[in-house]
């Protein structure tokens, strides 16, 4: 059974910094793409930053210079650091992974964790 499990998440006032941790129970983490994802009320689920198995990295344009993801594959875990946080920024953050083996995509999401960017 996989499992995601995010940490991290909280209130912070704009222009501070929070540190979000994903634990994989993944048996072959390097094989997989890792990602962040947010979603705001009313809006939809989004990609923050993702991290593949070949060592490319990918932002949001909203994001890039002030999050960085980044990854232990021996841990199996996945990090986003995000500084200069902005109100905009107050979604629930998700932790993602996503391989294909055999052909078959293999998808698995974390329960959440709140980021709250407030005075």
């Amino acid at each position: 059974q996989v499992q995601l499990v995010e940490s991290g998440g909280g209130l912070v006032q704009p222009g501070g910094s929070l540190r979000l941790s994903c634990a994989a129970s993944i048996s072959i983490f390097s094989d997989y793409t890792m990602g962040w994802y947010r979603q705001a009320p009313g809006k939809q689920r989004e990609l923050v930053a993702a991290s593949t198995s070949e060592g490319i990295i990918n932002y949001a344009d909203s994001v890039e210079g002030r999050f960085t993801i980044s990854r232990d594959d021996a841990k199996k875990m996945v990090y986003l650091q995000m500084n200069s946080l902005r109100p905009e920024d107050t979604a629930v953050y998700y932790c993602n992974a996503k391989a294909m083996f055999l052909l078959i995509q293999q998808d698995y999401w974390g329960q959440g964790t709140q980021v709250t960017v407030s005075s």
